[in-house]
């Protein structure tokens, strides 16, 4: 069996906050080590998996993760050693096993995640395969023969074959990834226009440096940026940060609309009030606003400027707001669910039962192991939901999800900005990715809301 398990490694790494984060290598017998980097993000849903810290020592403020890489090198290495890294779903079932808790927190979702992308690494290196193509096998193992994708209308071309991502990319940040400077956490741009990766990633590049400019013009800053890249101006209000998005798609000679689109990321679990079911929103209203002021606010905002997508409109325990919202819009905008779904099938289902939002985030990390994730992106596309493959605020040079988004097809990525190099990695790896496969691998771009 060349793709027996012989050792499994973990150390501790720094993400791209600074902060402690795992680092696992696997290597099968007579090959290189497959390694994964796991990321950790600032907003945090409270149903996600839960990552291993050593809370309360000294040491980094608590923020290390020597337990988890600990629990990597003997539960986990104990359980691994002989197993087949080709068996995947195999490997992942040991882990969630051998974890035992609802949310991994007794291992550590860092550690078990981490071990989990390392096994699909090392199954790659041990049969001399790219990633995207063990990838591409780890997915078709999981959803099947192509027949069990289902026709759904609105995801149709998604899941069968290798795609190119569509870009959701962040322009000005807020929230709690720029210091609260503004309460919407993104405010991000959809190349939808463009016919092919790389020119989507021309575009987003022009319409960034348009707006360094154009906040410069403004009398705003136009250098500092956020966790994820994008810029970190002092603004008013989230309209204002909308209409500079606007003027940064006229300046770069694009049409706002038909060949860029705005997404924001509300994040609203941040600024919601459960005691009282309200949203508190000052830059709005002195007053706290019901979830049905809020969904007006925001369709007044889609019929003004070129929106076509919201994340988290509502709280992630707001499932009548997300009712009404989904009656309301899901017509013609995109409602990812976050912090509602944490890429969790069970939640999912929940959603999908109560026929709320029409999109899902899908973050690693949030579930934990590789099967789980893939699992949860199968629902999806057979339910009619767009997934969104998406990084966290705490990244690294690790570049599994550009991999994954195009080994999957699953046709849309959130990365975050284009000036740090955690983000740029992936924005590359897809370059490459989009020269190597060729025609292997289609494009679909803004086409998937035609559906």
């Amino acid at each position: 069996m060349t793709s027996r398990i012989e050792k499994v490694h973990a150390r501790e790494v720094f993400d791209s906050r600074g902060k402690p984060t795992v680092e696992v290598e696997v290597t099968c017998a007579g090959a290189r080590p497959g390694r994964a980097i796991v990321p950790s993000g600032a907003s945090t849903g409270r149903f996600e998996a839960v990552e291993l810290r050593d809370r309360g020592e000294a040491r980094l403020d608590g923020t290390g993760v020597r337990q988890a890489v600990k629990n990597v090198q003997t539960e986990i290495a104990a359980a691994l050693v002989g197993c087949d890294a080709d068996d995947q779903a195999e490997v992942d079932r040991r882990l969630i096993e051998l974890d035992g808790t609802p949310q991994k927190s007794r291992l550590g979702a860092n550690a078990i995640l981490g071990t989990s992308l390392a096994v699909a690494y090392a199954a790659a290196e041990a049969r001399g395969f790219a990633p995207v193509h063990r990838f591409r096998e780890i997915w078709q193992s999981v959803v099947g023969p192509t027949e069990e994708i289902q026709d759904k209308e609105r995801t149709s071309g998604l899941g069968r074959g290798m795609l190119l991502p569509l870009p959701m990319v962040n322009m000005i940040s807020g929230g709690l990834h720029a210091g609260r400077q503004l309460e919407f956490q993104d405010f991000l741009i959809l190349p939808v226009g463009a016919e092919s990766y790389s020119q989507a990633f021309e575009w987003i590049v022009t319409v960034y440096r348009r707006l360094g400019q154009v906040l410069s013009k403004r009398g705003h800053e136009g250098v500092l940026v956020g966790d994820e890249g994008g810029y970190g101006p002092k603004l008013r209000t989230n309209e204002e940060a909308i209409e500079i998005v606007v003027e940064a798609i006229d300046a770069a000679g694009l049409h706002p609309g038909d060949d860029v689109s705005i997404g924001l990321d509300v994040a609203s679990t941040h600024f919601f009030d459960a005691a009282n079911n309200t949203y508190l929103l000052p830059s709005v209203s002195p007053k706290p606003l019901v979830a049905e002021q809020l969904i007006d606010l925001l369709e007044r905002w889609i019929e003004r400027y070129p929106i076509i997508s919201l994340e988290d409109p509502l709280a992630e325990d707001d499932w009548t707001g997300w009712r009404e919202i989904t009656e309301r819009l899901s017509g013609g905008v995109q409602l990812i669910g976050d912090d509602l779904f944490v890429t969790n099938q069970a939640r999912l289902r929940q959603g999908i039962e109560q026929q709320v939002g029409n999109s899902v985030l899908i973050k690693l990390n949030q579930i934990g192991t590789l099967t789980e994730t893939l699992e949860t992106l199968k629902l999806a596309i057979n339910s009619g939901y767009w997934p969104v493959v998406s990084a966290r605020s705490g990244e690294s040079e690790d570049t599994t999800i550009a991999d994954l988004v195009v080994a999957t097809g699953a046709g849309q990525l959130k990365v975050g900005s284009v000036a740090r190099s955690e983000r740029l990695a992936k924005y590359n790896q897809l370059l490459r990715l989009e020269e190597s496969l060729g025609n292997d691998a289609g494009y679909l771009g803004g086409e998937i809301f035609a559906q």
